[in-house]
C-alpha cells in the first residue's frame, strides 16, 4: 500500500503532523508502517475534538482538554478555578493547534520507538 494512502487513514491530519509522521516512518517497512498507523490512530487526538473540549470549558466544565492531553494536574487546576477564571481556557483556545500537535508528536515518537524495537 502506498504511504500516502496509509496516512489518509488518519482523519484531520494537519500538514505539519503529516510531514513529521512521514519523516518518522520513512525507514520503516510497509508492514511496520501499517502497524504504526494502526497504533498511532488509537492514540492521536484530533484538533477539532480538542477544540470542542476547550469550548465546553466555557459551559462550566473547564479543563477537559487538559485531561485529554494527559495533563492531569492542569486539568484539575482548570476544573477547580473555572479555567483560571476563563483566561486559561481562552489561551488554550488560541493555542489548541500547537497543544494538539505537541501531544500527537509525542505519541507518534512513542509508537515509532515501539515499532522499531519490535524489529530487533
Amino acid at each position: 500500500m502506498d504511504q500516502q494512502k496509509l496516512f489518509m487513514m488518519l482523519p484531520g491530519m494537519q500538514p505539519d503532523e503529516l510531514i513529521f509522521i512521514q519523516t518518522l516512518t520513512e525507514d520503516m517497512t510497509e508492514n511496520q508502517q501499517q502497524q504504526f498507523i494502526s497504533l498511532y490512530a488509537g492514540r492521536r487526538k484530533e484538533q477539532q475534538t480538542m477544540l470542542i473540549m476547550t469550548l465546553i470549558g466555557f459551559l462550566g466544565v473547564a479543563g477537559l482538554q487538559r485531561f485529554m492531553l494527559g495533563e492531569i494536574g492542569m486539568g484539575i487546576l482548570y476544573f477547580l478555578t473555572g479555567g483560571l477564571c476563563c483566561i486559561g481556557t481562552i489561551i488554550d483556545l488560541i493555542n489548541i493547534r500547537e497543544m494538539t500537535f505537541r501531544y500527537n508528536k509525542n505519541q507518534a515518537a512513542e509508537v515509532a520507538t515501539m515499532i522499531m524495537s519490535m524489529k530487533r
